[in-house]
This record gives C-alpha cells, structure tokens and sequence, in this order.
C-alpha cells in the first residue's frame, strides 16, 4: 500500500494539473486556524512556493467541512474541538479555470505533535499584522477579511 504523503505528493504535482485540466470545476477547501492569541496558522509546502492557508481538495463523497477538517488534521496536526465555520466561498480562477475554494474558520482546536514531511515544510502561527514574507496574496486578502471583519471578495 502507498503511504497516503506519497500519494498525495504525486497526486498535488502530477495528478492535480490533469484533473483541473479535464474538470469543468474543482472544489478545494482552506482552514483558517486562529489560536487564542489571533494568530493565524501557516504553512509552507515542499512542492510550492509560499506561506498558505492550510487546505486542499474535497474528496468524493465527502463533504468540504469534512475535507477542511480532515486537511488540517494531515497537513497541521490540528483537530477540530468543533465544526469549522463556512466564512466564504471563492472562485480561483487566477491558479485554475473552475476552481472554486472554501474558506472556513476554526478556533477551538487541539493540536498533535507536527513534524515537517515530504508534503508540508513548516506549519506555523503568525500574528495577522506580522505575516512572514512571501505569504501568498490570496492568503492575506482572506486573513484581512477575516480578522478585519469585513465581507468574502468573491475572487480567491
């Protein structure tokens, strides 16, 4: 049996591209963690540039709040205390034509142990005002609405 971090690298460099290209429309969910203290959870992949909201696809038959919970569970070590709270539905039509993202917020959490690994470099919490650089832009627009309270852009 394939280690599921293999599969899913293989899958985020090789598989993804085709699927999005073959698809008329791809669903994906990001998880924007929020500790005690209002920093945002972050994490850098292996496999492209840039600090992110930890997130990725809705698998079949799954829901996209499962897929948020399970995304951050494998790429984080976070595990929802309660049901990540829908905050905004996107179109990422800049990265891929189709693509539709799901934006939830979390802030009752526990977190396992986390170690980086072949898909996830670092997984970190930032303050809103002091994100590291090279955060991507999407990353920044959804935590300026979030934590500034304003309303979902509808472009990603």
């Amino acid at each position: 049996m394939v280690p599921r971090f293999l599969f899913k690298t293989v899958q985020s460099l090789v598989l993804q591209p085709l699927h999005r290209q073959l698809r008329g429309l791809t669903l994906g969910t990001r998880g924007m963690v929020i500790d005690g203290e209002d920093r945002v959870l972050l994490v850098r992949h292996t496999y492209a540039p840039g600090w992110m909201l930890p997130g990725g696809g809705v698998e079949r038959g799954e829901s996209a709040v499962a897929a948020c919970s399970r995304e951050l569970r494998e790429e984080a070590g976070i595990i929802a205390a309660e049901e990540p709270r829908l905050f905004g539905l996107y179109h990422n039509g800049r990265q891929f034509p189709g693509d539709h993202v799901a934006c939830f917020v979390l802030r009752r959490f526990s977190r396992e142990d986390f170690k980086p690994n072949i898909e996830i470099a670092e997984a970190r919490f930032f303050a809103a005002a002091a994100l590291p650089e090279g955060t991507t832009p999407g990353t920044r627009r959804r935590i300026a609405e979030v934590i500034g309270g304003g309303a979902p852009a509808g472009e990603w």
